[in-house]
């Protein structure tokens, strides 16, 4: 069966890697040192433009296996692209310094220390981009036609993953991918004849408020909402992360209110979420072992809500066990204090 392969430059929309990296860039940086790639000129796509040659493939005529290069109507050099994001954002204009010596594996690095993206991710980036990327034919025309509409232009494909953004519209994300491996890992649910050593700190606390306010406030939980507790332990952790190649904290939360099954959610994922009595999440930090951090609600009349807190450690070998005991000391400020602030809240926003 003949197959046919799409060939993009850079990709434009909310939770697109190649956008986030611009994003947070231009946000951040109104003064950035960039390698000489910066240059390079790129011919963006939008990703309502991607999904488009996407769906019409599967009806698509094809005589004979391919790959077709795709592409917007605009080409620009990628310190261009950054630009165009700070004007349409609302931003000054950016100042840009190429330096010749920057390599990608330093560019991949400084990435990693000032966007979400992790270095691994920004590296490969940062290489793909190393040369031009413009559509070589238009020989896609062939096969399938363009969007009755015109492609999007560039500008107009920021203005809609902006907009996306404001409106917590995002529905996939770079962070949303799951690390290789992460499946086999164990369940905080599996039997103590699984074999596994598990470490657990459990708590409860009885709140004088009705279940529905104390879950808005355990569904809202990191990003820009923090974690209750301790906000330097958290930091200093996520920084630690990010330090060693992980994922650190910078990802945050796709929407601030509400969280479905597979969501990113700072250096954790959702791994089960029964509204409004559970939320199970599993920790993407890299650490010596499996960690889940777990609130389940009971309710015990019209104001009054217990709320149970778990969290769950599968430590690997001897450094997880001394991992999980090196960080006991602060467990009474963290995790205590993470249910009394959650239930003080939702008591304050009631």
């Amino acid at each position: 069966m003949p197959t046919l392969v799409f060939q993009a430059g850079v990709v434009i929309g909310s939770g697109s890697a190649s956008f986030e990296m611009i994003r947070h860039l231009s946000n951040r940086l109104p003064v950035m040192t960039t390698p000489r790639w910066v240059n390079n000129r790129i011919q963006p796509i939008a990703i309502r433009d991607v999904l488009h040659y996407l769906v019409a493939a599967a009806t698509a005529p094809l005589p004979r296996s391919r790959i077709y290069d795709i592409g917007g109507p605009d080409v620009l050099r990628y310190g261009e692209m950054m630009q165009v994001y700070a004007d349409v954002a609302g931003l000054h204009r950016r100042r840009i310094l190429v330096l010749p010596v920057l390599t990608p594996k330093l560019a991949g690095l400084w990435i990693g220390l000032v966007t979400p993206i992790p270095p691994s991710l920004g590296r490969s980036l940062i290489e793909s981009l190393g040369n031009d990327a413009v559509m070589d034919d238009h020989d896609v025309d062939e096969v399938i036609a363009p969007p009755s509409e015109g492609l999007t232009g560039y500008r107009d494909a920021v203005r809609l993953a902006l907009g996306r953004i404001e409106r917590g519209e995002v529905e996939t994300s770079w962070a949303n991918a799951s690390p290789v491996g992460a499946p086999a890992d164990p369940l905080p649910s599996d039997p103590d004849w699984a074999g596994e050593a598990v470490f657990v700190d459990e708590r409860s606390l009885d709140c004088d408020t009705d279940a529905t306010a104390v879950w808005e406030v355990v569904e809202g939980i990191g990003g820009e909402n923090g974690w209750y507790s301790f906000p330097l332990a958290w930091t200093i952790r996520g920084w630690l992360d990010r330090f060693v190649g992980g994922v650190g904290l910078a990802r945050g939360r796709r929407n601030p209110r509400t969280l479905h099954t597979g969501d990113a959610l700072d250096f954790w994922r959702v791994e089960r979420i029964d509204r409004p009595e559970l939320l199970r999440l599993r920790a993407e930090m890299l650490a010596p072992g499996g960690a889940w951090l777990e609130w389940r609600l009971e309710p015990l009349g019209p104001d009054r809500t217990r709320l149970h807190q778990r969290a769950i450690f599968f430590p690997k070998g001897l450094a997880g066990r001394l991992y999980w005991y090196s960080l006991l000391p602060f467990h009474g400020v963290i995790f205590a204090g993470m249910l009394e602030n959650i239930a003080g809240t939702a008591r304050k926003d009631r």
